[in-house]
């Protein structure tokens, strides 16, 4: 595998991640327990895919066949997805959506800590912008 191989893998990871779960999250929006938690979720949901936007915007990119990060995002098969099994998993009830975010924004907080450092130029920059909506 070559670095730009990797390079394209982490990139699709990271956005996938981040496109699934935000989706997941926004299934609350109109149906969480209170308003300020309806509002708090569709926050969290626009901002996971605001990362969406850069983490598979920069995968097409680095890609180079003319795909944008919709059709990254839109116009491949399910099992092209690399995200971890977490974030697919459905709602359920209002405590388990609440410990998912939180299991995975402590592990965004350490990884986007670590990628502000990358040697890429790019992903430090996305680490950086993340990192500074996954912070409360």
């Amino acid at each position: 595998m070559t670095d730009k191989a990797d390079l394209l893998e982490f990139l699709l990871r990271m956005g996938d991640n981040s496109l699934i779960l935000g989706h997941r999250v926004s299934e609350w929006c109109g149906h969480a327990p209170v308003l300020e938690e309806d509002i708090a979720l569709a926050n969290t949901a626009l901002d996971l895919i605001g990362q969406t936007q850069l983490w598979l915007g920069y995968a097409a990119e680095v890609q180079g066949e003319g795909k944008t990060a919709d059709d990254l995002a839109f116009l491949r098969d399910a099992w092209d997805f690399r995200n971890v099994l977490m974030v697919e998993l459905p709602n359920g009830d209002f405590g388990r959506t609440l410990m998912r975010q939180f299991f995975y924004d402590a592990w965004q907080s350490v990884l986007l800590g670590r990628l502000v450092k990358s040697s890429d130029r790019q992903v430090s920059e996305i680490a950086e912008k993340a990192s500074k909506e996954v912070a409360y």
